[in-house]
């Protein structure tokens, strides 16, 4: 890729991106919801290119998940950033962001499986996109979503999480994987306890899949958006070298699956 990585709270503040880096919204039905997802790609790239699904925090479709589409763009990929809720709804109330997010994490998680499947086709379908070198990222509840799809044997090439509950009532199976497992996680995060982990590994382990984790010391749940500190919940907070990282983790397996530099 052109560019390295680009320090994201500079994005934010600054809240622009590059010229030729254009954004828009697509609108279409994604199981029970109409969804209205947010892409960004860089018009002076030639050709297509590989695609990348955003799936958000339970916050919903805020400013963060747009602010890394444009992000991902200017690196040259297509980006989509899922709208989960539908409507483009986004809350700051986390008892309503708890609720949005634990309904569809609640029993086979067969519609939030749908929904983000949905806004992969959508990237499968963008005419700047080579179908076939496709990604699923998502953030704390966005990477349950993005591990979810990937459980489901959807036909992606890599899912990333970060900072995400691992937990599953339908766990993957051996043969069934196509996608390439990054779990990037904070030491000290208390929201996912230590058995959710282990066995999170022994899942991977039984299903043969290609996964990695790592583990970023001094970092609790959140560590990758600058805004994490503006909740004030307890154990969440923004850990600067932690999203760096973790960032340049996934490019770097972005790099080796889609052949980028």
């Amino acid at each position: 890729m052109r560019i390295g990585y680009i320090g994201l709270a500079a994005l934010l503040l600054c809240g622009v991106a590059r010229a030729e880096v254009k954004t828009a919204t697509v609108k279409y039905k994604a199981g029970d919801v109409e969804a209205q997802s947010f892409v960004a790609w860089d018009d002076a790239v030639q050709g297509k290119r590989p695609g990348v699904v955003i799936v958000p925090e339970w916050w919903g479709l805020t400013e963060y998940p747009k602010t890394r589409a444009k992000q991902l763009a200017q690196l040259g990929y297509v980006a989509i950033a899922a709208d989960v809720y539908g409507n483009g709804q986004t809350t700051e109330d986390p008892k309503e962001a708890g609720k949005w997010a634990g309904a569809l994490k609640a029993g086979d998680r067969k519609e939030l499986r749908i929904r983000v499947v949905a806004a992969l086709q959508q990237l499968k379908a963008n005419p700047n996109v080579d179908p076939a070198k496709t990604a699923v990222i998502g953030y704390c509840f966005g990477g349950t979503a993005a591990l979810e799809v990937a459980r489901s044997g959807a036909d992606v090439a890599a899912a990333v999480s970060f900072h995400a509950d691992l937990s599953t009532s339908q766990p993957a199976h051996q043969g069934e994987l196509k996608a390439k497992i990054l779990v990037n996680h904070g030491a000290d995060d208390t929201f996912e306890p230590q058995e959710q982990i282990l066995a999170f590994q022994d899942e991977m382990r039984k299903a043969h899949a290609d996964w990695q984790m790592n583990i970023y010391a001094n970092a609790v749940h959140a560590f990758t958006n600058p805004g994490a500190d503006a909740h004030h919940i307890p154990g969440i907070a923004y850990n600067k070298e932690a999203d760096r990282r973790s960032w340049q983790a996934m490019m770097d397996l972005f790099n080796e699956i889609f052949g980028t530099k």
